[in-house]
């Protein structure tokens, strides 16, 4: 999709935007804008001009979502940045009345899951460390962070009790109703009742706040579905909306739910076990990388139900993704694989 594709107005106020930006940036001026396909929450455009290409990005905002998709990425990639940290794109510019962003254009494409190998996870594993490397900013807490393992229940309750109420107008919404009424509040039961019985087991308090020491900086939906790969086999991540100071707990179970492209729960002791030496984690922050990654194979399930929810439907539809009808099929499709994986071993 081209801005010609849009309105002349709204075509004319973007290429403005972007205008604005570059000349900030000391950029060349932009000759044409092209809008880039994937982009879930935001709308993404390729700015070409005479030295190369530039991204824009404009973030998804509603008044029933207060959270700063601007702010939590610009902030996390300015930190890797000031780091050498140079797997992330650099940001360039941005304009916060009009919620967009300038950024370098990365070359690559996406990993398939069949080829995802160990050498990839390592990669992943050593930019985490490489952002957490000390002195850490005081940025911002991650989208849902959770600071206790009370919160971490509570921020999956809070999931699976909204999709109670599901938007009539979506396709398939009978289809989701029943999987949700059937399969995923029991599943969610169930794996509650294992957190506490776990937790008591190992002398865990559900409200006992994790230590400052214990806490990262997360890149928060953090996964290869959020990657490209070039030809030279270099990895750089993308997508920090969500990023900020979070339990490694759930960095770790959300980079081994996400459902895109999914990582072998095989590689999961391993990931812990570089995340342990790297970070220093301690016992207890162990026990809740273990103790959680069912709650987090739920809480993924009700992020691919979104789509059922009005505001779901709203950011789906600033994104523009394509056929609604379809994009719901699959999408309970995909939450009934990721149901499947309730239970399964990381051993």
């Amino acid at each position: 999709m081209t801005a010609a594709d849009a309105s002349p107005d709204a075509d004319a106020a973007l290429l403005a935007l972007a205008q604005r930006l570059t000349a900030q940036a000391g950029k060349a001026t932009p000759q044409a804008l092209t809008r880039l396909a994937g982009g879930r929450n935001n709308q993404v455009f390729r700015l070409d001009t005479e030295a190369g290409p530039l991204v824009l990005k404009r973030y998804f905002t509603d008044a029933r979502d207060s959270r700063d998709r601007l702010g939590a990425e610009w902030s996390f990639i300015s930190h890797a940045w000031s780091r050498g940290v140079h797997v992330v794109p650099e940001p360039l510019a941005c304009d916060r009345a009009e919620q967009a962003g300038l950024y370098s254009f990365v070359q690559g494409r996406k990993l398939g899951a069949t080829e995802l190998a160990p050498v990839h996870v390592d990669a992943a594993i050593d930019f985490v460390l490489a952002v957490n490397a000390p002195p850490r900013p005081a940025l911002a807490p991650g989208s849902e962070a959770c600071f206790s393992l009370t919160e971490h229940i509570a921020t999956v309750e809070r999931r699976v009790a909204r999709l109670a109420t599901l938007d009539g107008e979506v396709p398939h919404v009978a289809e989701a109703r029943q999987l949700v009424a059937a399969r995923l509040q029991p599943a969610w039961e169930a794996v509650k009742a294992d957190i506490l019985r776990g937790a008591a087991a190992e002398g865990l308090a559900l409200d006992a706040a994790i230590p400052g020491d214990q806490v990262c900086l997360s890149p928060s939906d953090f996964g290869f579905h959020n990657a490209l790969i070039d030809e030279t086999g270099k990895l750089t991540f993308l997508d920090f909306e969500y990023a900020g100071r979070d339990d490694p707990a759930k960095l770790v179970s959300d980079f081994f739910c996400q459902p895109e492209v999914p990582v072998p729960l095989a590689m999961h002791e391993h990931f812990i076990e570089r995340l342990t030496e790297g970070l220093g984690l301690d016992a207890a922050s162990v026990t809740r990388c273990h103790l959680l990654l069912d709650a987090y194979q739920i809480k993924w399930t009700c992020i691919i139900l979104n789509d059922f929810l009005p505001l779901g439907a709203t950011r789906r539809a600033f994104a523009d993704t394509g056929a609604w009808a379809q994009r719901c099929a699959e999408q309970l499709a995909k939450a009934d694989a990721k149901l499947g994986l309730v239970g399964a071993t990381s051993d």
